[in-house]
């Protein structure tokens, strides 16, 4: 009797380390951060991110040197006109310095829009990808590899960029 006791324990023993050797071979890790960015669509996406933003800088700029030329001019000749035309002035410079403000904003907004529009779907393709590549291989979790202290078990980085066609 007692040795079917402990028979029956050594095999719990064994079942319950034969579970966890299993759970840890159904987990693997991908590094997203480097497959975004080394994406050709992403990198793509980012030029064209990059040109609007030159874009806006642009403008900007001219906006600010417009700006800081009146600002100038109307300094200097301050003293020799009137107040109405002062005040005419100065509400033109707040006007100015609020459309200034204004269009850096929106700006700002149209670039996080347009990054958004253009990433989401490439991450969508990223994240399909991952799912048929763990399915396939048999893996019940797939973690993000750029976030994870220790990263020890298989690397699915690879495949996933080979299935993406890069």
């Amino acid at each position: 009797m007692k040795q079917i006791k402990t028979l029956l324990i050594a095999a719990l023993f064994i079942f319950g380390a034969n579970q966890t050797i299993n759970a840890q071979a159904k987990t693997a890790h991908v590094d997203v951060s480097e497959i975004m960015a080394k994406m050709p669509a992403m990198l793509d996406a980012q030029k064209q991110l990059e040109k609007l933003s030159a874009t806006y800088d642009g403008d900007y700029k001219k906006m600010v040197e417009e700006y800081q030329g009146k600002l100038k001019k109307y300094e200097a000749e301050s003293a020799t006109v009137t107040e109405a035309i002062n005040a005419d002035r100065s509400k033109e410079v707040q006007d100015m310095q609020k459309r200034i403000v204004d269009f850096r904003d929106n700006a700002q907004k149209e670039l996080q829009q347009k990054e958004s529009d253009i990433v989401k779907p490439l991450m969508e393709k990223v994240r399909t990808s991952i799912q048929k590549i763990g399915k396939a291989k048999g893996f019940q979790y797939v973690l993000d590899g750029s976030s994870l202290l220790l990263a020890d078990g298989p690397n699915l980085t690879a495949d996933v960029k080979k299935d993406l066609g890069f």
